[in-house]
């Protein structure tokens, strides 16, 4: 399996807007971003302020309403939506708070699922999912379904899943939220570990300083625009 190349990913002047007339709602206003490969970007600010639109573009799950989102120079949403399906399938890994396991499957299957997507061999899915398996510390729970797991086992599993196809950009839409505390900081080390390990672009929303301050590039939103934007010395 060949990884996907970490993107330089760009926005220009992003609005994203929902509805309209009365009941428009403006979730980016005018949104300029660069971000280099391999970085390690966390995003933070109250509710509503855009953060989970800014990922969701990102991730080519949207298109903005105005302005460009870039992928190596690439306009992506001019892209053909069967080109931006594969671009997600093959580089993008998501993990979210909700963790989203299918539950009929056992944590094996969902760990494979994406990779049966991009059309991997059924050997290379089975080997790669206990490998990845194995990484987070859940060789002995891989037959097990969702409802048997830990919320933090599943929140690994989740994240293996995001690294079954090799992406090259990692996208947490608030990963530790239903955890505790020790798991917050195992799921935290293991997002880590993958992104040093791989030389993915890892961007991860987080309403949680501590957990923010993982990160190496720190983005506060507000009101739909970027108003901070640090990084560490």
């Amino acid at each position: 399996m060949n990884r996907t190349k970490a993107p330089a990913l760009s926005f220009r002047g992003v609005r994203k807007t929902y509805g309209d007339g009365a009941t428009e709602v403006r979730a980016l206003d005018g949104v300029d971003l660069q971000m280099s490969p391999g970085s390690f970007v966390s995003v933070e600010g109250p509710s509503g302020c855009g953060k989970t639109t800014l990922l969701n573009l990102l991730g080519l799950l949207d298109v903005p309403s105005a302005g460009t989102v870039e992928w190596d120079g690439t306009p992506v949403g001019r892209l053909p939506e069967r080109e931006r399906a594969r671009r997600r399938l093959t580089g993008v890994g998501f993990i979210f708070q909700r963790f989203y396991l299918l539950p009929t499957l056992t944590a094996e299957e969902n760990v494979a699922l994406p990779m049966r997507g991009a059309g991997r061999p059924a050997a290379e899915r089975t080997a790669r999912a206990r490998a990845l398996l194995e990484s987070v510390g859940l060789t002995g729970r891989r037959h097990s379904r969702p409802h048997q797991l830990s919320g933090g086992e599943e929140q690994r599993v989740a994240i293996a899943r995001a690294l079954a196809n090799e992406p090259g950009l990692l996208l947490a839409d608030e990963p530790t939220g239903e955890l505790d505390r020790a798991n917050t900081e195992s799921v935290l080390d293991l997002l880590v570990e993958a992104q040093h390990t791989t030389g993915a672009s890892l961007v991860l929303v987080t309403h949680n300083p501590a957990v923010a301050r993982r990160a190496t590039r720190h983005l506060t939103m507000a009101d739909g625009r970027i108003v901070g934007d640090t990084r560490e010395a």
